[in-house]
């Protein structure tokens, strides 16, 4: 009997070990409950389709490469579990959510198996927590943020303030991000590349006029100016840009002189848009007056 117990315990292979940990929670989305540790061969770890991050930095890779040769990785990714059925009976893979550089890392190491956590997650989860983990761990790229912000609108119909809410950001913080998106390709290339700070893109990203972008640009890569110095520079690109359209507007100039003729008094026309405002200038209430009455006389 004692025997046969041993043979039978031998074909029935032991349960995965577990831990229990506390896992942060990103958004509203995730569970608070604790969760099991599972380790998981890296070979059977698929890329996350929604992975905000597609550019990882090499040296910083090696070193936390190096750094879990040395202790391990402290911090288990998230995968889900996607079976399959095949001709041989049930495969079984799973695809990465969060802990992209982690299980990068890993390769590097050359780690047979990762610590993971499994959970069921919808395609927005995934991206959600995939970029809720890069805001939160380490510097996502400013673009491959706003890309990801983007994705999060067209793919699940989110607005700007609800994508806010889910990474812990503001609705204007999030307006800001979109911006970079109508940058020129050059420079969002530049941001992407460190060769500008994300202050330097967003002031960029508020001057309409493209050639006075491209030599703003121009003069940021080849006198190296400050955030401050280029949020100066655009203020000036502005100021000037619409004194040119108040002097060189024949018609507005022609209405303006009109109504100083009618009025006596000196005015202004200063065009906004499609819009702008009208200033008359007057020295006492006196004068005020006698512009209402012609005003009101009309």
């Amino acid at each position: 009997m004692t025997k046969l117990g041993k043979g039978l315990q031998s074909l029935i292979p032991p349960k995965q070990k577990a831990t229990e940990v506390d896992y942060p929670k990103a958004s509203q989305t995730l569970r608070e409950k604790k969760e099991s540790i599972f380790d998981i061969e890296v070979g059977k770890i698929k890329a996350n389709p929604y992975q905000p991050r597609h550019e990882i930095d090499i040296q910083a890779l090696k070193e936390l490469s190096e750094s879990i040769k040395q202790h391990g990785i402290l911090q288990p990714i998230i995968v889900t579990k996607d079976i399959k059925q095949t001709g041989r009976g049930q495969e079984v893979q799973y695809q990465m959510v969060a802990g992209h550089r982690r299980l990068e890392a890993a390769k590097l190491a050359k780690l047979p198996y990762v610590p993971a956590i499994i959970r069921d997650s919808t395609e927005q989860q995934k991206l959600e927590l995939a970029l809720v983990e890069n805001l939160q761990r380490t510097d996502l790229n400013a673009i491959d943020k706003a890309k990801a912000f983007k994705r999060l609108q067209e793919e699940f119909d989110l607005t700007h303030e609800e994508i806010g809410k889910k990474v812990g950001k503001s609705r204007e913080a999030v307006t800001n991000t979109f911006r970079l998106l109508n940058l020129p390709e050059a420079i969002q290339s530049a941001l992407t590349q460190g060769k500008i700070s994300e202050g330097h893109a967003r002031t960029l990203a508020g001057i309409k006029n493209p050639a006075a972008l491209q030599a703003l640009y121009e003069e940021i890569i080849k006198n190296n100016l400050s955030v401050r110095q280029i949020e100066q520079r655009a203020r000036e690109i502005y100021v000037s840009a619409h004194k040119r359209r108040v002097v060189f507007d024949p018609e507005i100039k022609k209405i303006a002189q009109k109504l100083e003729l009618f009025l006596g008094r000196k005015v202004q026309i200063k065009k906004s848009g499609v819009g702008g405002r009208l200033l008359v200038e007057f020295e006492s209430k006196n004068d005020l007056e006698e512009i209402a009455q012609k005003i009101t006389k009309i």
